[in-house]
């Protein structure tokens, strides 16, 4: 197949590329470096990439003439949910209106397959846990959750004018090597900096499920391979939870630091920061309906992850 990459140079398309090309599928990607790292491109042989921002429509037009894929994996965003609070405007622009461009630019070329990563930052703080993906009202409380809801809605109403098929995933957390942001990454890099100090946002007890991003990439693809619905909406998550305060403690301990030596300070609140679901639980009845399970519990994720993350910046 050709498959098109959105957020190409990012966390979870630099660990879905390798497996594209391992089976022979002709792949391009486009990034514009905001999240994306270029050392995360120089893993890929015969990978094809295009440095440009995906706000501009004719490019992205030209992109889809020239290329013609069969699919396009939509992994571009602001994934750092902080950021968006600063700048009210970017998550609209990087994820509301690039979608749009690119669904568009489907509708204009005739490519009629879009892979969709969504979250389950989707459904707020949702008064039913584990949250199943038929819940609702979706009251988002941040403006990334929101402009993940709004491409969900412009993904639906174009797949059902424009006959194209639509596969969205609303994730729980994805953790793995190759990250570009999050708690993982975030606490490696301030300990490897000051191993005697480490400032925690929130209070320690916000809990959310991580998935290992492999197990992630697998249950991408088991689900476009079984289902075939114009639009399939899927949680995409495992049954158990992770605190903040186990990251800590792991990450402290995978680093080789004394706990007695160093000064973890927690803050007062729940929340990390304004917009953050501070508790998160998906249901996943419909992907394991589907015969897909992770291979990975949260925990096993998450200190996988924390022992790679360590060694690739150490």
């Amino acid at each position: 197949m050709k498959i098109l990459v959105t957020g190409a140079a990012g966390f979870i398309a630099s660990n879905l590329i390798p497996r594209l090309l391992a089976r022979g599928d002709e792949v391009a990607g486009a990034d514009n470096f905001f999240l994306g790292k270029r050392q995360y491109l120089a893993q890929h042989p015969r990978f094809t990439f295009h440095e440009m921002d995906l706000l501009d429509l004719d490019g992205v037009v030209k992109l889809m003439e020239d290329f013609r894929p069969d699919r396009i994996w939509h992994l571009a965003a602001n994934s750092d949910i902080s950021f968006g609070t600063k700048y009210t405007d970017f998550d609209l622009k990087g994820g509301t209106l690039v979608t749009y461009n690119l669904l568009e630019a489907m509708r204009r070329t005739g490519v009629n397959e879009i892979v969709f990563s969504s979250s389950g930052a989707v459904y707020g703080e949702p008064t039913v846990m584990p949250t199943p993906e038929d819940y609702g009202p979706i009251l988002p409380i941040s403006l990334y959750a929101a402009s993940k809801v709004a491409c969900e809605t412009l993904i639906t109403a174009f797949a059902h004018n424009y006959d194209l098929h639509a596969w969205i995933y609303r994730f729980g957390n994805i953790v793995g090597p190759n990250p570009t942001h999050g708690v993982i990454h975030d606490f490696v890099l301030r300990l490897r900096d000051d191993p005697t100090r480490l400032v925690v946002l929130g209070d320690g007890s916000q809990s959310k499920p991580y998935v290992y991003v492999e197990d992630c990439l697998d249950g991408m693809e088991f689900g476009i391979a079984h289902t075939r619905a114009h639009v399939n909406v899927h949680n995409l998550a495992v049954d158990d939870q992770t605190s903040v305060r186990e990251i800590t403690d792991w990450t402290i301990e995978a680093m080789g630091i004394d706990r007695a030596s160093i000064d973890v300070q927690y803050g007062d609140s729940p929340r990390g920061w304004r917009g953050d679901v501070a508790q998160v639980q998906l249901d996943t009845r419909r992907m394991t309906a589907l015969g897909w399970q992770p291979k990975l519990t949260s925990r096993e994720a998450v200190q996988r992850t924390i022992r790679e993350v360590v060694e690739q910046f150490r």
